[in-house]
C-alpha cells in the first residue's frame, strides 16, 4: 500500500514536471507579451502627456514671441513718432493745442502781434534798435509760446481725466459691454479734451481703421506717453488676447501713480524753483530801486552804447543761468 502511494506521488510529480516543461515557453512568452503591452501603454501615456506638455510650451513660446514682436514693432513706431514729435510742424502743433487755425491765419495773427509789440516799444520810448527786435520777438516768439502754453495745458487736462475714462471703460467691459461701445461712451460723455480724442478714434473706425490702429494714432494729436501706453495695451490685447479689463485697470493704476510721482517731484523741487525765481528777479528789482533812489547813476546803462553792450551781455549770462537752473529742476518721468 505504501509502495502504491509512493508510486502515485512520483507519477504526479513526473506529470507536473513534464507539463511545466511543455508549458514553460508559452507561459513565459505570455508574460513577456503582457510586459511588452504594459510598456507600450505606459509609453503611449507618457508620449501623450509629453506631447501635451510640448504643445503647452509651444503655445506659451508662440504667445511670448508674438508679444515680443508686437512690442518691438510698437517700440520702433514709438521711436519714429518721438523723433517727429520733438519738433512737430506748426500745423501739428496747432492741432495738438486744439486750435482750429489755418497756417495762413496763424501767420496773420503773428504779424499783427509783431506790429503791436513794435508799437508798444515805440510808445514806451525804447531805442530804435530795439523796435525791430520787438517786432521779431512778437512775430516769431510770442505766438509760438502761446501755442506751446495752450498745448501743454491741454495735455495736462487730458492726463488728469484719462484714468477716470479708463475706469469707466473697465467697468463697462466687466458689465458685458463691447470695447467699441465703451469707447463710444467715452467719446460722448467724457469731459474735454478726452472726449475729442476718443471721438477722433470713433471717427477713424468709421473710416475703416480697426480699434488698435485708431488708438495708436492718438499720440499724433495728444503728445504724451500716457496716450501711447493706452494704444500699446489695446494693440497687445488684440494680438495676444488676455483679460482686457485687468490690463486697463493696471494701466489706470500706473497713470495715477505717475501723476502722484510728478506731484511729489514738483513739491520737492518747489524750493529750488522759488530760489531760481528770486535770483532771476533780483537784478530787475535792484535796478528799479537804484533808479528810484539815484536815476542819474543808472541811466548811462540805457543811454550810452557801452551801457547797451553791458545790458546785452548781462541778459545773455542771465539767460544761460536760467536755462541751466531749469534743466536742473525739470525731471521727466
Amino acid at each position: 500500500m505504501s509502495g502504491t502511494l509512493v508510486f502515485v506521488v512520483l507519477a504526479a510529480i513526473s506529470a507536473g514536471a513534464l507539463a511545466y516543461a511543455l508549458l514553460f515557453k508559452s507561459v513565459e512568452s505570455e508574460r513577456k507579451v503582457g510586459q511588452r503591452l504594459n510598456a507600450i501603454k505606459r509609453a503611449e501615456t507618457d508620449g501623450a502627456s509629453l506631447k501635451a506638455s510640448r504643445d503647452r510650451l509651444a503655445e506659451v513660446a508662440r504667445r511670448r514671441k508674438s508679444v515680443q514682436d508686437s512690442l518691438k514693432e510698437l517700440e520702433a513706431k514709438e521711436k519714429n513718432r518721438d523723433q517727429k514729435s520733438r519738433k512737430p510742424p506748426l500745423k501739428v502743433q496747432l492741432k495738438q493745442a486744439g486750435l482750429e487755425l489755418t497756417i495762413q491765419r496763424f501767420w496773420v495773427y503773428s504779424v499783427i502781434c509783431g506790429v503791436a509789440c513794435a508799437f508798444i516799444a515805440l510808445v514806451i520810448g525804447a531805442p530804435l534798435l530795439v523796435v525791430p527786435g520787438a517786432f521779431v520777438a512778437g512775430m516769431f516768439g510770442l505766438p509760438r509760446w502761446i501755442v506751446t502754453f495752450i498745448r501743454r495745458r491741454r495735455v495736462n487736462a487730458f492726463l488728469a481725466e484719462l484714468p477716470n475714462a479708463l475706469d469707466v471703460i473697465v467697468r463697462a467691459v466687466k458689465s458685458g459691454l463691447p470695447l467699441n461701445d465703451a469707447v463710444r461712451l467715452i467719446a460722448a460723455e467724457a469731459p474735454e479734451p478726452v472726449r475729442t480724442e476718443f471721438r477722433r478714434v470713433v471717427e477713424s473706425q468709421q473710416l475703416g481703421l480697426s480699434l488698435p490702429e485708431a488708438v495708436l494714432r492718438m499720440p499724433e494729436t495728444m503728445p504724451c506717453p500716457e496716450a501711447s501706453f493706452f494704444g500699446i495695451v489695446i494693440q497687445i490685447q488684440s494680438q495676444a488676447g488676455g483679460n482686457l479689463s485687468e490690463a486697463l485697470g493696471n494701466l489706470s493704476k500706473v497713470l495715477r501713480d505717475r501723476k502722484k510721482m510728478k506731484a511729489k517731484i514738483q513739491a520737492l523741487s518747489m524750493e529750488a524753483k522759488a530760489s531760481a525765481v528770486i535770483i532771476g528777479a533780483l537784478p530787475f528789482i535792484v535796478a528799479f530801486l537804484v533808479y528810484l533812489s539815484s536815476p542819474g547813476y543808472i541811466m548811462p546803462l540805457f543811454v550810452h552804447p557801452t551801457g547797451h553792450f553791458i545790458l546785452v551781455v548781462s541778459g545773455l549770462w542771465m539767460s544761460m543761468g536760467i536755462f541751466v537752473m531749469k534743466k536742473m529742476m525739470n525731471f521727466e518721468i
